[in-house]
């Protein structure tokens, strides 16, 4: 394996030269579970996206299921109210933060990767949130497609834009004369 093919190209990045036909130009950036076909919209994209939108909210549903049980067993130590109200809390409260933070990372890359960062221990405490983002957006598009897409094609533009103002042979034009 080439180092070419161990390293992901994101939509900036030009591929080399291809013999088999395919354009040359920026890349598209590959998405979990999609890959490239997000682009043309190939490769079964329709039945990935239902197949994991189901997936994901079916995943929510049995997690919900297991907290249904942890809290039951809560109530059989008998640890109090205020304890018991707590933890619905902060699950309910961890999985609203995870569902707002996944789905805005659909629609634009964080501005702080730091923060995100240091979100990641709050968006796990509320998983469901995170699993109920994911599938609900699959109902829509793949998750990312829009931010890729809008990304792909401004690096298609100005992939475009260099290409035709190099042209020609540099070393064959003529030299404006001195005066």
């Amino acid at each position: 394996m080439s180092d070419d093919e161990q390293t992901p190209r994101t939509a900036g990045t030009p591929e080399p030269g291809a013999p088999d036909g395919t354009p040359a130009g920026p890349r598209p950036e590959e998405i979990r579970f999609f890959g490239t076909s997000w682009v043309d919209h190939t490769s079964h994209y329709a039945l990935r996206r239902a197949g994991l939108a189901v997936g994901s909210i079916a995943a929510a549903v049995a997690a919900c299921f297991v907290l249904r049980f942890a809290y039951e067993g809560l109530q059989i130590a008998d640890v109090g109210g205020i304890v018991n109200v707590l933890v619905v809390l902060m699950f309910a409260v961890c999985s609203a933060i995870a569902f707002s933070r996944t789905w805005e990372g659909f629609l634009r890359r964080p501005a702080d990767p730091a923060r995100e960062e240091s979100l990641r221990s709050l968006k796990a405490i509320g998983f469901i949130g995170s699993l109920l983002a994911y599938g609900l957006r699959c109902l829509v598009e793949a998750p990312g497609e829009k931010l890729r897409r809008a990304e792909h094609e401004t690096a298609r533009a100005q992939y475009e834009k260099r290409r035709g103002n190099r042209t020609g042979n540099p070393a064959a034009r003529k030299k404006p004369k001195r005066k």
